[in-house]
C-alpha cells in the first residue's frame, strides 16, 4: 500500500497530516508514505522529524489583498503541477490526502487527472476556494464539523473530527512535572496564552499593555507564548519583568502547558480546536483576522453557539482582563464550557481517517 499525504503550511495542516500517517503505520507497518509539501514551510522541518520521506513543490498562495505579489503565481503553479505530476508517476500511490495548504492543490488535482483515488481532510467550518474545487473529483471527504453538505457533496462527507497528538493527555500524577518545568506554582491558577507557532502581534501587546492587571493580579500566573519572531520584540517589556508572567518564544511541552493551564486564551485554527476539546479546556478564543473567508471565526461561531467556548474579536483585546478574570473566578462557568467543548473532540479521528484510506486501497 503507498499513500502520497500532501499539504501543510502552518501546524494545523502538518500536524494532522503526521497524526494520520502514524494512524496508517500503526494499522500497517509496511505501508509507504510519502509526504509533499511547499518549500521552505514548516512541513519541511517537521515531517523528517517525525521519521518520513518529503518532497518540495515551489508553490506559493495566491494574494487577495496585494494583487501585485501574484506576478509569479502562474509560474510557479505550473511548475508545482509538472513537479507533482513527475513524484507521483514515480511514487505510483492507490490513494493521494490532501491535508490544505498550498501543496495540497497541485498535487490532489493531478492525482485525480491521473483517476487515482483521493481524500480531502478539511480541518475547518469553512472550507477554502481550492477544497471546494477539488471536492467534485474526491472519493471523501473528511471533516470536523456538521452542515458542510453547504459547501461539499453530501454523498462523499465522512463526519471524522481532526486528527491530533494523542501525547498530549497527561494524566495527574504528571503534573508535578508540568509545574517545575514551566517553574510555576501548583497554587495559582493558571492562564496559558499562545498565538501559534509564529506568534500573535495583537494578543503579544494585549499582555504587553496590561501591566498593571497583570501586577495586580499576582494570584493568577500567565505563560506566555510570544513566538519566535516576537520575543526579541517582548522579553524586555514590563510585564514580562513581572513575577507571575513567564514568556517563552515557542512551547515545545504542550502536554504540560495544557497540563496545567485553567483557562487558554488562543487562536481558532482548527487544530487548536480539536486539542482543546480533546482536552476539555476552558478558553477564550480570539480569532485571527489574516486567514481566508475569516474561517476562525466561523470555526469558534460553531463552539460559542453551543457555549462551549467564550469569543473575543481581535479588534477588542482591550476587554481581556475583565473576560479572563470572569472564567477563572467563576468555577461553574468553567465546567460548562469543558463540559460542552468535550462534544466536539473526535479523539479516534486519525484512526478513523486511515480506515477510510484503507477502504478506498
Amino acid at each position: 500500500m503507498r499513500i502520497i499525504i500532501s499539504g501543510g503550511g502552518t501546524g494545523g495542516h502538518v500536524f494532522p497530516a503526521i497524526a494520520i500517517a502514524d494512524a496508517m503505520k500503526r494499522k500497517d507497518p509496511n505501508v509507504e508514505l510519502l509526504f509533499v509539501g511547499a518549500n521552505g514551510k514548516l512541513e519541511m522541518e517537521k515531517v523528517p522529524k517525525a521519521g518520513y520521506n518529503i518532497e518540495g513543490l515551489d508553490v506559493v498562495g495566491f494574494h487577495r489583498k496585494r494583487m501585485w505579489r501574484n506576478i509569479g503565481f502562474p509560474f510557479k503553479l505550473f511548475k508545482s503541477l509538472r513537479k507533482a505530476k513527475t513524484i507521483i508517476e514515480k511514487f505510483r500511490p492507490d490513494v493521494v490526502v490532501g491535508v490544505g495548504g498550498y501543496a495540497s492543490g497541485p498535487v490532489l488535482k493531478q492525482a485525480q487527472r491521473m483517476g487515482i483515488a483521493t481524500v480531502i481532510q478539511e480541518q475547518n467550518s469553512y472550507p477554502g476556494v481550492t477544497n471546494k474545487l477539488l471536492a467534485k473529483q474526491a472519493n471523501k471527504i473528511c471533516v470536523a464539523y456538521d452542515n458542510m453538505e453547504r459547501f461539499f457533496p453530501k454523498e462523499k462527507l465522512v463526519l471524522t473530527g481532526n486528527p491530533v497528538r494523542m501525547d498530549l493527555a497527561i494524566d495527574e500524577s504528571d503534573l508535578p512535572a508540568a509545574y517545575k518545568y514551566y517553574k510555576i506554582n501548583s497554587d495559582k491558577r493558571t492562564t496559558l496564552i499562545i498565538g501559534g507557532s509564529l506568534g500573535a502581534k495583537s494578543l503579544n501587546e494585549a499582555m504587553k499593555n496590561s501591566f498593571a492587571f497583570l501586577e495586580e493580579r499576582s494570584d493568577i500566573q500567565f505563560i506566555w507564548q510570544v513566538g519566535k519572531l516576537y520575543y526579541d520584540t517582548y522579553k524586555s517589556c514590563r510585564s514580562a519583568s513581572l513575577s507571575n508572567v513567564h514568556i517563552h518564544a515557542f512551547i515545545d511541552r504542550m502536554d504540560f502547558a495544557y497540563g496545567v493551564a485553567d483557562v487558554l486564551i488562543c487562536r481558532a485554527g482548527a487544530l487548536t480546536i480539536a486539542e482543546l476539546a480533546m482536552l476539555q479546556k476552558a478558553a477564550i478564543l480570539v480569532p485571527s483576522p489574516n486567514v481566508s473567508e475569516d474561517h476562525q471565526t466561523k470555526n469558534a461561531m460553531a463552539l460559542v453557539e453551543k457555549e462551549a467556548a467564550v469569543l473575543l474579536n481581535d479588534t477588542a483585546l482591550g476587554k481581556w482582563e475583565e473576560m479572563i478574570v470572569s472564567i477563572l473566578d467563576d468555577t461553574e462557568k468553567q465546567k460548562v464550557l469543558k463540559k460542552n467543548i468535550e462534544m466536539f473532540g473526535k479523539p479516534n479521528a486519525a484512526n478513523t481517517i486511515a480506515d477510510i484510506i484503507i477502504d478506498l486501497v
